[in-house]
């Protein structure tokens, strides 16, 4: 395969998300949200010190997850990871696997795990497209692989 060089904004359709080794199919959008859960430690200030450098607290990171939600259009002849292969695995009510990379770059994931389906939603509107969403969050440790993601040097420092 070709090695292009990418320029400009990065096109949300060029990202994939996958669940169980397949493209979440007719999917509109998907969104990650990467959290650090924080935990305050105030402490007393220095002898030398004034009581207000006891106002400022410190912050240590006790925990990390991820979240993923998704929305699609139902489509009959889905192929791919749709509303109907989703409700079959919330229904198994176990972890799924889950990878969220660039297009044309499936073997490299950026963010890689185990996650647990936490909620799936069907909309059916009258005279309109039925939507689903799907939101998941992860089930343990979460790799990331900075690197599988396009953005040159020169574009980072601006």
């Amino acid at each position: 395969m070709a090695t292009t060089t990418k320029t400009g904004y990065c096109n949300g359709s060029d990202m994939l998300l996958y669940i169980n080794g397949k493209a979440v199919g007719h999917c509109t959008t998907h969104t990650t949200t990467i959290n650090s859960e924080t935990k305050d430690r105030a402490v007393k200030p220095v002898a030398a010190k004034s009581v207000s450098a006891g106002l400022w607290k410190n912050k240590g990171v006790v925990g990390l997850s991820v979240s993923i939600s998704a929305e699609g259009l139902v489509f009959y002849q889905e192929t791919e990871t749709g509303y109907k292969s989703c409700l079959a695995l919330i229904g198994k009510g176990q972890s799924v696997d889950v990878k969220c990379m660039e297009r044309e770059n499936t073997d490299k994931p950026y963010l890689s795990g185990k996650f647990v389906i936490a909620s799936l939603e069907r909309s059916d509107a009258a005279q309109d497209d039925a939507t689903y969403s799907i939101s998941l969050e992860n089930d343990g440790e979460i790799e990331f692989d900075d690197t599988a993601i396009t953005e040159t040097p020169e574009a980072a420092g601006a």
